[in-house]
């Protein structure tokens, strides 16, 4: 039986041309990608009726507006609560994303829808 050999590796070896080859590719890869310029958003007419239509859901709930399927006011607090929570869901799913105009709309929406609610509870 042979006794156990003491094996030391007196000079290590590092391979350090892979960063280089990394960097490389990454800076080509940069350079290759378009300069994208924000533009500014447009206004979504059916985000604006999306919305609209959601206003008008919470208006009848408060008793605000009719119902036209029954030509009668009707008091629906947690129908109004439950559609004044998706506008908010809504707004804070959409931030960044709206135009101006969407902003504006979505916003003084659902400050008069919720002190109409405040009032009716």
């Amino acid at each position: 039986m042979e006794p156990d050999r003491d094996i030391r590796f007196t000079e290590k070896k590092v391979d350090e041309s892979w960063k280089e080859q990394t960097e490389s590719v990454k800076n080509k890869a940069a350079a290759s990608q378009p300069v994208v310029k924000s533009k500014p958003v447009e206004t979504s007419k059916t985000f604006l009726s999306l919305v609209q239509s959601l206003g008008y859901q919470a208006l009848m709930n408060l008793g605000e507006i009719p119902n036209p399927m029954t030509q009668q006011t009707e008091l629906n607090p947690e129908g109004a609560k439950e559609t004044i929570d998706l506008l908010i869901a809504l707004r804070e799913k959409t931030q960044g994303n709206l135009s101006d105009d969407e902003k504006k709309m979505l916003e003084m929406l659902l400050s008069q829808l919720q002190i109409k609610y405040s009032q009716s509870v």
